[in-house]
């Protein structure tokens, strides 16, 4: 796989699992900002664009597991809900209770493990209803979008005048989620362990960092490649 500075890095992502953990490691949000080109994402941060480009290169180039612009968009709301709903559903009480015990243990030793706290659990709550609008309205939206193609008939009356609507909402809810997940970046170093880390707080900081990478890859997949799909299918529709 060739990659340009003129690909956006969702494109970018989409084709390859290696060019993700280069994305990861060198802080570029390929899930919010995934419709950026690579090259206004390095003249944005400061970045060496042949150095990123020759990084990506060297990563060896893996195609993702599932090339997800090419299957149906049934599939692709059922993994994420398999994969990406169901871990964050598993995974964020036992992150809140982590945070919990932590706060009580070495909460006078950084104040900053109570607004830790605070950002996790509002980003819990909303991360809880954001999943369960998607489940109820916008996937199961998409997936007539489908049927519909694929019946041949006609499309009717959309009760929500058009799935971009939708799509603007959890796409501004997806922008109000990266915020909470640099700001529990900073506030935990980059996940740099504390001088007084036990094992619990070894714990926590591992589990936070899984959160947000899985957490981007979940964007990614709805913002650079669902939901572009499902406008452009609705606009053949109509």
């Amino acid at each position: 796989m060739t990659t340009t500075l003129e690909q956006t890095v969702g494109e970018i992502a989409a084709q390859s699992a290696d060019a993700v953990r280069v994305f990861e490691k060198l802080g570029i949000d390929y899930c919010c900002g995934g419709k950026r080109t690579l090259g206004e994402v390095c003249v944005t941060k400061g970045l060496e664009a042949q150095q990123v480009l020759d990084a990506i290169a060297a990563s060896g180039g893996q195609a993702a597991e599932q090339d997800w612009r090419k299957a149906s968009l049934r599939d692709l709301t059922s993994y994420i809900v398999a994969k990406h709903h169901e871990f964050l559903r598993s995974e964020m009480p036992l992150l809140s209770a982590r945070l919990q015990k932590v706060v009580q243990v070495h909460g006078e030793k950084d104040s900053r493990l109570q607004e830790l706290r605070g950002v996790f659990e509002d980003l819990r709550d909303e991360l809880d209803m954001h999943m369960h609008k998607e489940e109820m309205i916008l996937f199961p939206y998409i997936e007539h979008l489908e049927g519909v193609a694929e019946a041949g008939v006609p499309l009717g009356d959309v009760p929500f005048g058009s799935v971009g609507n939708p799509i603007r909402m959890m796409e501004h809810e997806h922008e109000s989620a990266g915020r909470a997940l640099e700001r529990i970046r900073q506030l935990t170093n980059g996940f740099v362990l504390p001088e007084f880390a036990c094992a619990t707080v070894r714990a926590l900081w591992q589990g936070l960092d899984n959160f947000e990478k899985d957490l981007h890859q979940h964007i990614h997949l709805e913002n650079n490649i669902l939901h572009l799909r499902a406008i452009e299918l609705e606009s053949q529709l109509s």
